[in-house]
């Protein structure tokens, strides 16, 4: 039996630890479905373990070996990538989500894991229609099995949630959780089924902070209302030291907490403090890596994405072109957002389109011959049926209609639109 060491008690945390989820949450994602994919395969995995560990992220969670024959012989491979890393970015804990069940439990240590997370339904919903148990039958079981596990692997990470926890009534997870805290490093609190607000955050947290002093908190928050980054920021700003996320968002239904986007958002707040230790320049690549396994691009409402630094509108596009600060309110490029896309379209202006002819493609045009060229791009780019993109139709408006020609001396490279980090572009 291959045990961990004693690494998690020589460890100081992080005034915010995230324990992503991208390999075990993710993996329960439609999107995955919409390509016939239904699974990332080792390869995926061990890239996304990489980056995830090269990120920053100290903890990393994954299905417990016996979920399937193609988890268990996954975590081999995923415990020699994490090793790789150790002497570059320090150790970084495996943990198993499992069933407070003996099967899962053994399996989980078997494998050699860090550390367990424990789950077990506390709910009203739970025990009707999932388990079955009262709330005396769950803490009757949880306990001693928990007992056992501390007692046989006290260098073991435990955490223990009950799921479902925001439709629990507070003093049922009180009545849980008063006799299993002692067994447990960490308490988790789920949103499963996304009903969290952010007075609920606020409320649970700060109770359970009261109640629970010295024991850590971890929230998890699934996004059914639209809503799980912002309990997520409530949950860190009440104290809450472990949250769940995943890369872009991905999860089960509509997916939980996005990783970058949680931390661009503490950036953004001001909360420098959680952000010890996380390389934020790498937040869109590693977005684009996630996206790649999905076969798909960086969700639009993905706030880290090239899609914050796209402008369509000929108002925004020309302003933009003077300064970003005009309709960028945030530092993307410090998030690895280092590139600007102006597509394109019915809505662009005359200096937009002056803008891309002269200085990305050469042409020699003046400002009325830009206007000309926009008036006829607008008249025929509502005829467009696929067949050519947009910027095709410019250029070819361009060279076919008004006859304009590159210059002879064209530059070696286009003049990069700079994303002003300066005092006004912060405001």
């Amino acid at each position: 039996m291959n045990m961990p060491q004693d690494h998690f008690r020589q460890y100081h945390p992080r005034p915010l630890e995230i324990v992503d989820t991208s390999l075990r949450e993710g993996q329960q994602t439609s999107l995955l479905h919409d390509h016939y994919k239904y699974y990332f395969t080792t390869h995926d995995k061990q890239e996304l373990l990489r980056a995830l560990i090269l990120y920053g992220v100290k903890f990393v969670e994954l299905f417990a070996p016996n979920v399937s024959a193609r988890e268990a012989g996954d975590i081999q491979a995923l415990r020699e990538t994490r090793d790789e890393l150790i002497v570059q970015k320090g150790y970084t804990f495996l943990l198993a989500h499992v069933r407070c069940h003996p099967v899962d439990i053994e399996a989980a240590i078997s494998a050699g894991f860090d550390g367990l997370n424990v789950y077990f339904g506390t709910s009203p919903q739970s025990q009707a229609f999932n388990h079955g148990k009262t709330p005396a039958e769950i803490v009757k079981s949880a306990g001693s099995l928990l007992a056992e596990v501390r007692r046989a692997h006290p260098d073991l990470i435990l955490r223990f949630s009950g799921e479902d926890a925001f439709r629990t009534p507070l003093d049922t997870l009180f009545q849980v959780y008063d006799p299993l805290v002692e067994f447990v490093d960490r308490l988790g609190l789920p949103d499963t089924v996304g009903v969290a607000t952010p007075a609920m955050v606020r409320s649970r947290v700060a109770a359970l902070r009261q109640r629970y002093p010295h024991t850590a908190l971890e929230l998890h928050f699934h996004d059914d209302r639209n809503l799980a980054l912002v309990n997520t920021l409530e949950a860190v700003l009440a104290g809450a030291q472990y949250v769940n996320t995943t890369l872009v968002g991905i999860g089960e239904r509509s997916g939980i907490t996005s990783m970058t986007a949680l931390l661009f958002n503490l950036f953004i707040d001001g909360q420098y403090d959680h952000l010890e230790g996380y390389n934020l320049r790498s937040s869109y690549p590693i977005n684009v890596t996630m996206a790649d396994k999905l076969r798909t691009l960086v969700p639009p409402k993905e706030p880290v994405s090239l899609t914050n630094r796209t402008h369509t509108a000929g108002v925004h596009q020309g302003a933009i072109l003077r300064d970003s600060a005009a309709y960028e309110a945030h530092p993307l490029d410090l998030f690895g957002v280092s590139e600007q896309d102006i597509l394109l379209g019915p809505l662009s202006g005359w200096n937009v389109v002056h803008y891309y002819l002269k200085q990305i493609n050469y042409f020699d045009v003046d400002e009325d011959a830009a206007r000309q060229v926009t008036a006829r791009f607008k008249e025929s780019i509502g005829q467009l049926n696929g067949d050519i993109s947009a910027a095709d139709l410019l250029l070819s408006i361009a060279e076919q209609d008004f006859h304009l020609v590159r210059t002879a001396n064209a530059p070696t490279s286009a003049p990069q639109i700079v994303q002003r980090m300066d005092k006004g572009a912060r405001r």
